[in-house]
């Protein structure tokens, strides 16, 4: 019983969270450059093989866009490898039933999923200049699960701040469908803004006029007619941070209501400049890096809303 005691209330390091931290961190810069090699029509800079780059491990006399390539997934590759290192690290420091450990699980089979996906867009020829409906079907899975991804990684870092146990994680009270939709919601305008931002690299516009008449003429390609959905999407996700910020500020959890409050208004002068400036390479990473932020802030400030965490008073090892 006293081992069992011992475990139960077992210090998380302090140097772990900032690992679980520094996870989520660079997955967002992986993110960034997946961006840039979207942007730059790169993706297929490493031809149709995969894992290897043009049938080489190491690219010899690469062009740009293989550097561009290669270089991502170098990067998805050193992703892989401190994940791992943050797994066992939480089950060598953790008790059994800890959620931090389901959810670190739970971002291994999402990165190994991210992996496939972003494999198959090579494979079937959904990059540089492609415009088929597979492609905008395929990127949308592979957003989605790319957010879902980083909000396991996300909720790993938060629930190694607590002592919550795997089987309280569960979506009851009268707040649960709210936060529930908010979050649906919030996918919808990440996934929305990446079909937007490939519509704005492969059909990019001479003017804002240009821009406007393509959204609205029937004779459009559909990728272009769905980018109407990302700011009408984004109008119902401000309706929920406001409610979800005010739940928070109730808990007394006002830095986190803070920071999603003014991440979201980041978010709406960056989307305008993103359309006025006709998106440029670096505005549209710019303007990701602010969505890859507020979606650590919703998620966060959704967990605390729905789960008050009890601190488990990290050590300072």
């Amino acid at each position: 019983m006293a081992t069992a005691t011992a475990m139960s209330v077992r210090q998380v390091p302090r140097s772990l969270v900032r690992h679980a931290w520094f996870v989520v961190a660079y997955n967002i810069l992986v993110i960034l450059w997946g961006a840039v090699v979207r942007a730059t029509k790169s993706g297929a800079g490493c031809g149709n093989h995969w894992p290897l780059c043009n049938g080489q491990v190491v690219p010899l006399s690469p062009r740009l866009d293989t550097i561009i390539e290669f270089a991502h997934r170098c990067m998805t590759g050193g992703a892989g490898f401190v994940l791992i290192a943050l797994v066992i690290w939480i089950f060598r420091s953790t008790a059994k039933g800890k959620a931090a450990r389901t959810m670190a699980v739970a971002s291994c089979v999402l990165i190994l999923i991210e992996s496939l996906l972003g494999a198959l867009l090579v494979k079937l020829g959904y990059v540089t200049g492609n415009q088929s409906t597979g492609r905008v079907v395929m990127l949308s899975i592979h957003f989605t699960n790319t957010l879902l991804m980083m909000g396991a990684m996300i909720m790993t870092a938060v629930m190694l701040g607590s002592e919550q146990e795997t089987s309280e994680l569960r979506l009851r009270g009268p707040k649960a469908p709210w936060v529930t939709l908010g979050l649906i919601a919030t996918l919808v305008v990440g996934v929305s803004g990446s079909l937007a931002a490939l519509g704005d690299t492969l059909f990019p516009a001479s003017s804002l006029r240009a821009a406007f008449e393509q959204d609205i003429s029937s004779s459009s390609p559909l990728l272009l007619r769905l980018r109407g959905v990302h700011p009408l999407s984004a109008l119902i996700v401000t309706a929920f941070v406001i409610w979800l910020a005010a739940q928070a500020r109730r808990m007394q959890e006002n830095v986190w209501a803070n920071a999603a409050l003014g991440l979201l208004v980041l978010q709406i002068i960056l989307g305008v400049l993103d359309v006025v400036l006709l998106a440029p390479v670096w505005m549209q990473v710019v303007h990701l890096l602010g969505a890859d932020l507020f979606w650590v802030a919703m998620v966060t400030l959704s967990a605390k809303v729905l789960w008050p965490v009890r601190t488990a008073n990290p050590s300072a090892a």
